[in-house]
Protein backbone atom coordinates (compact mmCIF):
# COMPACT_ATOMS: atom_id res chain seq x y z
CA UNK A 1 0.00 0.00 0.00
CA UNK A 2 1.39 3.64 -0.61
CA UNK A 3 -0.40 5.96 1.41
CA UNK A 4 0.42 8.59 3.35
CA UNK A 5 -0.44 8.81 7.60
CA UNK A 6 0.37 11.57 9.64
CA UNK A 7 2.04 10.32 13.03
CA UNK A 8 -0.44 12.07 14.79
CA UNK A 9 -3.72 10.59 13.10
CA UNK A 10 -5.44 7.64 14.65
CA UNK A 11 -6.65 4.69 12.42
CA UNK A 12 -8.32 2.33 14.34
CA UNK A 13 -8.38 -1.75 12.78
CA UNK A 14 -10.77 -3.13 9.98
CA UNK A 15 -9.87 0.35 7.71
CA UNK A 16 -8.97 0.15 4.27
CA UNK A 17 -7.29 2.82 2.57
CA UNK A 18 -6.77 3.44 -1.02
CA UNK A 19 -3.54 3.98 -2.67
CA UNK A 20 -2.47 7.70 -2.89
CA UNK A 21 -4.37 8.76 -0.32
CA UNK A 22 -3.30 11.23 2.38
CA UNK A 23 -4.30 11.89 5.97
CA UNK A 24 -3.20 14.69 7.84
CA UNK A 25 -2.95 15.70 11.19
CA UNK A 26 -5.36 14.82 14.39
CA UNK A 27 -7.71 12.83 12.09
CA UNK A 28 -9.64 9.67 13.32
CA UNK A 29 -10.60 6.78 11.08
CA UNK A 30 -12.99 4.56 12.68
CA UNK A 31 -13.19 0.75 12.31
CA UNK A 32 -14.73 -0.50 8.98
CA UNK A 33 -14.43 2.22 7.06
CA UNK A 34 -13.21 2.91 3.77
CA UNK A 35 -11.43 5.84 2.04
CA UNK A 36 -10.34 5.08 -1.82
CA UNK A 37 -7.47 6.32 -4.13
CA UNK A 38 -6.32 9.53 -3.96
CA UNK A 39 -8.03 10.96 -1.60
CA UNK A 40 -7.12 13.98 0.74
CA UNK A 41 -8.10 14.55 4.29
CA UNK A 42 -6.57 17.89 5.98
CA UNK A 43 -5.97 18.14 9.45
CA UNK A 44 -9.16 17.33 12.23
CA UNK A 45 -11.15 15.20 10.09
CA UNK A 46 -13.27 12.27 11.40
CA UNK A 47 -14.86 9.55 9.61
CA UNK A 48 -17.02 7.10 11.34
CA UNK A 49 -17.55 3.79 11.93
CA UNK A 50 -18.63 2.41 8.16
CA UNK A 51 -18.58 5.10 6.22
CA UNK A 52 -17.64 4.74 2.49
CA UNK A 53 -15.78 7.73 0.73
CA UNK A 54 -15.03 6.95 -2.99
CA UNK A 55 -12.02 7.93 -5.15
CA UNK A 56 -10.39 11.40 -5.46
CA UNK A 57 -12.18 13.11 -2.40
CA UNK A 58 -10.91 16.47 -1.37
CA UNK A 59 -12.02 16.60 2.76
CA UNK A 60 -10.76 20.12 4.16
CA UNK A 61 -10.22 20.76 7.70
CA UNK A 62 -12.68 19.60 10.92
CA UNK A 63 -15.64 17.35 9.07
CA UNK A 64 -16.65 14.96 10.68
CA UNK A 65 -18.53 12.24 8.72
CA UNK A 66 -21.08 10.36 10.36
CA UNK A 67 -22.26 6.62 9.85
CA UNK A 68 -25.11 6.55 7.38
CA UNK A 69 -23.13 9.20 5.20
CA UNK A 70 -21.33 7.85 1.66
CA UNK A 71 -19.33 9.99 -0.38
CA UNK A 72 -19.03 9.24 -3.82
CA UNK A 73 -15.52 9.68 -6.39
CA UNK A 74 -13.71 12.64 -7.07
CA UNK A 75 -16.56 15.03 -4.39
CA UNK A 76 -15.06 17.90 -2.32
CA UNK A 77 -15.84 18.84 1.15
CA UNK A 78 -15.38 22.42 2.32
CA UNK A 79 -13.82 23.48 6.28
CA UNK A 80 -16.15 22.40 9.00
CA UNK A 81 -18.86 21.76 6.78
CA UNK A 82 -21.11 19.01 8.48
CA UNK A 83 -23.16 15.85 8.18
CA UNK A 84 -26.12 14.44 10.61
CA UNK A 85 -27.36 11.14 10.78
CA UNK A 86 -30.15 11.28 13.15
CA UNK A 87 -33.21 14.20 12.68
CA UNK A 88 -34.13 13.89 16.59
CA UNK A 89 -30.81 12.79 18.80
CA UNK A 90 -31.37 12.33 22.23
CA UNK A 91 -28.45 11.00 24.52
CA UNK A 92 -31.11 9.54 26.87
CA UNK A 93 -32.62 7.28 23.91
CA UNK A 94 -30.01 6.46 20.85
CA UNK A 95 -31.86 5.26 18.02
CA UNK A 96 -28.92 2.99 17.08
CA UNK A 97 -27.31 2.64 13.85
CA UNK A 98 -30.22 0.64 12.08
CA UNK A 99 -32.27 3.88 12.81
CA UNK A 100 -29.58 6.50 10.50
CA UNK A 101 -30.96 8.43 7.88
CA UNK A 102 -29.05 7.69 4.99
CA UNK A 103 -27.57 10.66 3.11
CA UNK A 104 -25.50 10.58 -0.56
CA UNK A 105 -23.25 13.19 -1.52
CA UNK A 106 -22.85 11.81 -5.65
CA UNK A 107 -20.14 12.08 -7.86
CA UNK A 108 -18.28 15.56 -8.72
CA UNK A 109 -20.43 17.67 -5.41
CA UNK A 110 -18.76 20.23 -3.90
CA UNK A 111 -20.05 21.41 -0.30
CA UNK A 112 -18.86 25.03 0.82
CA UNK A 113 -17.04 25.81 4.16
CA UNK A 114 -19.35 25.49 6.95
CA UNK A 115 -22.12 24.29 5.44
CA UNK A 116 -24.71 21.51 6.94
CA UNK A 117 -26.35 18.64 4.99
CA UNK A 118 -29.04 17.30 7.10
CA UNK A 119 -29.38 13.62 7.32
CA UNK A 120 -31.50 11.39 4.58
CA UNK A 121 -30.66 13.87 1.44
CA UNK A 122 -28.96 13.20 -1.90
CA UNK A 123 -26.82 15.97 -3.85
CA UNK A 124 -26.71 15.68 -6.63
CA UNK A 125 -24.01 14.73 -9.25
CA UNK A 126 -21.65 18.13 -9.82
CA UNK A 127 -23.82 20.05 -7.99
CA UNK A 128 -22.05 22.69 -5.42
CA UNK A 129 -23.69 23.67 -2.28
CA UNK A 130 -22.73 27.29 -0.94
CA UNK A 131 -20.84 27.87 2.06
CA UNK A 132 -23.17 28.56 5.08
CA UNK A 133 -25.99 26.92 3.51
CA UNK A 134 -28.30 24.59 5.28
CA UNK A 135 -29.68 21.65 3.05
CA UNK A 136 -32.89 20.30 4.34
CA UNK A 137 -33.86 18.45 0.93
CA UNK A 138 -32.38 17.02 -1.84
CA UNK A 139 -30.36 18.47 -4.49
CA UNK A 140 -30.75 17.62 -8.09
CA UNK A 141 -27.50 16.69 -10.38
CA UNK A 142 -25.29 20.16 -11.65
CA UNK A 143 -27.79 22.70 -9.40
CA UNK A 144 -26.58 25.58 -7.40
CA UNK A 145 -28.06 25.87 -4.01
CA UNK A 146 -27.73 28.49 -1.27
CA UNK A 147 -29.17 29.38 1.70
CA UNK A 148 -30.53 29.07 4.51
CA UNK A 149 -32.61 26.75 3.94
CA UNK A 150 -31.02 26.23 0.74
CA UNK A 151 -32.97 26.59 -2.20
CA UNK A 152 -31.80 26.00 -6.05
CA UNK A 153 -30.56 29.27 -7.68
CA UNK A 154 -28.87 28.03 -10.61
CA UNK A 155 -27.18 25.69 -12.97
CA UNK A 156 -23.42 24.63 -13.17
CA UNK A 157 -21.25 22.52 -15.24
CA UNK A 158 -18.76 20.24 -14.43
CA UNK A 159 -16.16 22.20 -13.59
CA UNK A 160 -18.27 24.09 -11.34
CA UNK A 161 -19.03 27.41 -13.50
CA UNK A 162 -22.29 28.92 -13.16
CA UNK A 163 -24.35 28.00 -16.38
CA UNK A 164 -27.62 29.74 -15.49
CA UNK A 165 -29.03 31.99 -12.59
CA UNK A 166 -32.41 31.21 -11.01
CA UNK A 167 -34.13 34.27 -9.13
CA UNK A 168 -34.82 32.91 -5.60
CA UNK A 169 -38.47 33.75 -4.48
CA UNK A 170 -39.11 34.95 -0.79
CA UNK A 171 -42.16 33.83 1.16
Amino acid sequence: MSYFIHESSYIDENVVIGDETKIWHFCHIQAGASIGEKCLLGQNVNISNNVNIGNDVKIQNNVSIYEGVTIEDKVFLGPSCVFTNDLTPRAEYPKGKQNYLRTVIKEGASIGANATIICGHTIGRYAMVAAGSVVTKDIPDFSLAMGVPAKICGRVDKKGNIVKRFEIKSK
